[in-house]
């Protein structure tokens, strides 16, 4: 699932550096078994080309503080989407500075606090996102996610619910909001997904994502579905990510760790960096090991 943004100055120099994407016949997909395998998504060079001609404008003394904290978010931007987390962190961070009233810089960066952990920071960003948009669909969706894995799922419910009715046909928002309904009792979570799971669009390929959660179909059937319709490797890559996310999820809830964790793995290995799937994979292998070492510090 993409976390969609305001494109402005980004749309400036694609179309400076615009060209088109070779596609690829996804017939001669990699197997293993019955596992799709991805290829790592390369480094897009009209990214590091972009980054390379904000960092030029970015000089420029005569921008206004408005312009150059937009500049900023949107190097931000770039720099998460090749996997340079840090810089767009910064970034992030300096546009914020310039320009307080920056929605989008506030969801951002918070994004980057649940990948560290730090909760709080994260609430508050998000908090800030909504207090200067509180139409800011991905806010909910962030601040949901935050909720969750901070441990609050009862307020993640609310969250994750308000997100999902904006768009009651998308299965990736039905299956956020599941996941906090389940933390709360499994019981929710199921009784939540048989109650939406009619709205689903028929035609979405993730919807068959909710039914493996729901127990109406296995894994080989979800990887069937994620071929339909794609023409290209970037867009079979794209799918894989999610894919290999929601299935570690899955395998998670089940108690199969070892399982869950090579799917975090090959999310992260398909390097979709601005991705939520792959932005939080990580975090999920790191709960999975922290319950690992719990279990091999219980005694017999």
């Amino acid at each position: 699932m993409h976390r969609t943004v305001r494109p402005l100055f980004f749309l400036m120099f694609v179309a400076i550096l615009g060209g088109c994407a070779q596609t690829t016949d996804v017939s001669q997909r990699p197997q293993m078994g019955n596992l799709l395998l991805a290829e790592p998504a390369p480094i897009n060079p009209r990214s590091e080309m972009a980054i390379a001609r904000y960092n030029q404008v970015i000089m420029n003394d005569g921008l206004s503080e408005e312009d150059r904290a937009e500049l900023h978010f949107q190097r931000g931007m770039l720099y998460d989407s090749v996997g340079l987390s840090g810089l767009a962190q910064y970034d992030y961070s300096r546009a914020i500075q310039l320009n307080p009233t920056l929605a989008e810089a506030y969801n951002s960066i918070g994004i980057h606090f649940i990948q560290q952990l730090d909760f709080m920071q994260a609430y508050d960003a998000f908090d800030s996102t909504l207090d200067i948009d509180p139409e800011y669909d991905f806010a909910f969706l962030n601040r949901g996610i935050a909720l969750y894995y901070g441990g609050r799922a009862e307020l993640a419910v609310e969250d994750l619910d308000t997100f999902y009715v904006k768009d009651d046909k998308d299965p990736f928002r039905a299956l956020w909001a599941y996941f906090a309904n389940y933390e709360v009792s499994p019981e929710q979570g199921q009784l939540y997904l048989a109650r939406i799971r009619p709205e689903l669009a028929k035609n979405h390929w993730a919807t068959s994502l909710v039914d493996l959660f729901m127990g109406t179909v296995g894994e080989t059937d979800v990887l069937n579905e994620l071929l339909v319709g794609v023409q290209s490797q970037k867009a079979l890559t794209d799918r894989l990510c999610e894919a290999y996310f929601y299935l570690g999820k899955y395998h998670r809830q089940q108690g199969n760790r070892g399982i869950a964790s090579n799917y975090f793995k090959l999310a992260l290995s398909t390097n979709v960096y601005d991705y939520v799937e792959h932005r939080y994979a990580r975090l999920e292998l790191n709960i999975l090991r922290e319950a690992s070492a719990r279990a091999a510090a219980q005694p017999n």
